[in-house]
Formats: structure tokens, sequence, C-alpha cells
């Protein structure tokens, strides 16, 4: 994991300079016009905000029910970088809503669910920091309520009138975007992962100084 590290990282930052040209390159959306190119952004973080959600809930459900330390450095890790990228996502949502709709926000499902969604990720971060003695156990459940907030998250837009677009937009991407859009995706998986990695092996140094001290 270690060797692979210093690649992928490398390979993300590759990506995302080049992202600039392609997104430039793609054809401009016809409606909403060139602020429409913030999707390119704004949807992978997304992606990887969702992903991590899961890896969070299905660690911390291994952690509930099986005591896994293993499982729950996973899940604190996780956690972490969804509200990273979580916060990417509300952040360029803003900025494409004040062009698209001419307001920075609306209180429809989507976006409400959404920020529903980061705040039990910033109330798990939380309770793993001052919870004290025992609150892993109460996180692994919050992380449990986060991940089964995903699908609704994903899919409001397809079950209530929202102005957000549906979901159908990525599968609908004509050639010229579609290319742009995945290359965008991987960079953006790329860096989530190397940043798990990363998060990943500070908890496992600190779990071993924890034990080094005990031993003391």
């Amino acid at each position: 994991m270690r060797a692979l590290f210093l690649p992928t990282i490398l390979l993300a930052a590759v990506m995302f300079v080049a992202a600039p040209w392609l997104i430039d390159g793609a054809p401009t959306e016809s409606t909403m016009g060139f602020v429409q190119k913030i999707f390119y952004f704004h949807v992978p973080s997304w992606m990887v905000m969702f992903s991590a959600v899961f890896l969070c809930g299905i660690a911390g459900a291994i952690h509930l029910f099986k005591r896994s330390a293993a499982a729950d450095r996973v899940a604190a890790a996780s956690a972490e970088i969804a509200a990273v990228f979580g916060i990417i996502g509300l952040i360029t949502g803003p900025l494409w809503a004040r062009k698209a709709w001419g307001v920075w926000w609306q209180w429809d499902a989507r976006l409400t669910s959404a920020l529903i969604l980061e705040l039990i990720l910033i109330a798990y971060l939380l309770l793993r920091r001052y919870g004290g003695p025992g609150s892993e156990k109460l996180a692994s459940g919050v992380a449990l309520f986060g991940m089964a907030n995903v699908p609704f998250v994903y899919w409001s837009v397809n079950v209530w009138r929202t102005v957000h677009p549906k979901t159908t937009v990525v599968p609908s991407l004509g050639p010229g975007m579609r290319g742009t859009f995945w290359w965008c995706s991987l960079a953006f998986v790329l860096l989530g992962g190397a940043l798990l990695a990363a998060r990943l092996r500070i908890e496992r140094l600190r779990a071993r100084v924890d034990e080094l001290y005990l031993e003391r």
C-alpha cells in the first residue's frame, strides 16, 4: 500500500493539472452555458463522498458487531475523507446554482438531504473526538445512519419535484462531455484513495503509540 501511495498521488496531480484543459475543450451546455462546467468537479466530489460514507458505514457495522479495531480505524478515516469531499460538493453546488437558478440555495429534497448527510458526518467526527471512552460504538451507529441516507440523497431528485438535475444526467452525457467527466471522476477517486491510505496509516501509527504507552 505504501509503495502505491506516491505513484497514485502523482497520477492524481497530473490528471488534475490536465483537467482544466479538458474541461475547457468540452462542449458548452446549451441551457446553462459556461457555468455548467463546474459539473466536472461537483459530481465527482459527491461520488467520492458517497463511496467513503458507504465504506464508513460498513466498517462501522463490522466494528459494532465484531469489535474490530482495524474496522474502526477504517470508519474514522473514511468519515474524514467523506466530510472533506462533501464540503467540496456543498461549495461547488451553490456556485453553480447562483448562475443556473439565480439563487445560492434551494431547500429542495436533494440539497437539504445532502446538507443533512454532511452534518451527520460532522456529528460522527465530533463524537469520535469529544465523546470520551466508548464513543466509537455510538459513532458506529451514526455511521450506519449516514450510510442509510446515501440512497435517499441519490434518489431524491427522481422521487420529488426538485430544481436539481435528475440522476439521468450522467448517462445522457454527449461524447465530448463523457470522456472529460470520467477523467475528472478518476482523478477524484485516485485523490480520495490516496488520502484514505494516508489517513489509515496515521490511525495505525496512533494505535501503535497508544499500545506502547500502555506497555510503559
